[in-house]
């Protein structure tokens, strides 16, 4: 019997380095002088959502831009962060939400399903939750698959983990 190979295809981002990137954001803002006096902060609620807050648009779009320099630098995919629109806030403050994508949304892994299938390669790909897993009997077909779907630009940050002969 032949061996079966299986990768799986996932969107997924450590939130042990974006704290660190907050982190390193709120230690520049303290020191920066165009930020001095001034109410901003970002904060981390759940393992989905950022909060920004500074005193006004344009103080909240460079507290934005110091924290995805801090994110790059700690390898966060930028495609993972869906942006709020800026709402006003208590105390006279500007706040904007920002979600951390986790996981590939149910449409968006049909998507790439039938890519795959497209394809017309002799792989299988499944739907798992919030993952997609491929299989074959080939690993060059599998590694053509990561190919065909790197080529492609999509609008989520994706990953291929878990590779397996079984």
């Amino acid at each position: 019997m032949a061996a079966q190979n299986s990768f799986d295809i996932v969107s997924q981002i450590d939130l042990q380095e974006v704290d660190n990137a907050i982190n390193q954001a709120m230690k520049e803002v303290a020191t920066r002088f165009d930020f001095k006096g001034s109410k901003s902060r970002i904060s981390l609620e759940g393992k989905e959502k950022l909060i920004l807050i500074s005193d006004d648009e344009f103080k909240l779009k460079g507290l934005n831009d110091i924290l995805q320099q801090k994110l790059v630098k700690r390898a966060v995919p930028l495609k993972a962060l869906q942006y709020g629109k800026p709402v006003p806030a208590a105390d006279s403050t500007v706040r904007q939400e920002v979600n951390l994508q986790q996981g590939i949304p149910t449409e968006k892994a049909r998507d790439i399903v039938k890519i795959i299938k497209d394809s017309k390669l002799k792989v299988q790909a499944a739907i798992n939750g919030d993952l997609v897993r491929v299989s074959g009997k080939d690993i060059d077909t599998l590694q053509q698959v990561i190919q065909i779907l790197k080529a492609r630009e999509f609008d989520f940050d994706m990953q291929f983990t878990n590779y397996r002969s079984h």
